[in-house]
């Protein structure tokens, strides 16, 4: 019997992880941004967003669709991809949790696509974006647990910004 992906957790910067992919929680523009977008641009450098860019004038002219997924260059970052996914707003009236997911499970489609074994995680739509971080982390954990198999990805690292964000995931992945 097959298994997915072994979860980890780390507590750090997302741009200094040494992954295959490191996924980028972007916006629908693909032209960079605040919070990790931000971070992931500016250590990644030009190269990203000539290749998001290109994105834009072809595939992708009126932005990336909340929930889906694209693979540019990581540039100078220490991973051979940026996994570039668009994150759902939180909302009260509207159950937007399988966008979310989504945003998992696309990224792991697109990661094993390109034959990624390792793949680095943000904390999706948890911060500027306002989803509540207690569900962020369950809807994250299930959802890389209940991937299809077999996948090339062999490891799933959320690298979470702050001890509060870690702890809140250690309860799910633990």
């Amino acid at each position: 019997m097959s298994t997915g992906p072994s979860i980890t957790l780390v507590q750090g910067d997302i741009t200094e992880q040494q992954a295959d992919v490191i996924v980028n929680a972007a916006n629908s523009s693909l032209l960079g941004g605040g919070g990790v977008d931000g971070a992931i641009h500016r250590r990644g450098g030009p190269e990203i967003l000539a290749e998001c860019r290109k994105l834009r004038a072809s595939h992708y002219g009126k932005g990336l669709p909340t929930g889906q997924a694209v693979a540019t260059t990581a540039g100078r970052l220490p991973a051979q991809w940026v996994v570039h996914t668009v994150g759902p707003v939180h909302s009260r009236s509207e159950d937007r949790s399988e966008l979310l997911a989504s945003c998992y499970r696309e990224s792991l489609r697109v990661a094993d696509e390109l034959g990624a074994r390792t793949v680095a995680f943000p904390a999706i739509s948890t911060g500027i974006y306002g989803w509540p971080l207690d569900d962020g982390a369950r809807i994250a954990v299930e959802t890389v647990r209940t991937t299809p198999t077999p996948t090339s990805v062999q490891e799933v690292r959320f690298v979470l910004f702050d001890r509060q964000a870690y702890e809140v995931f250690a309860r799910y992945a633990g």
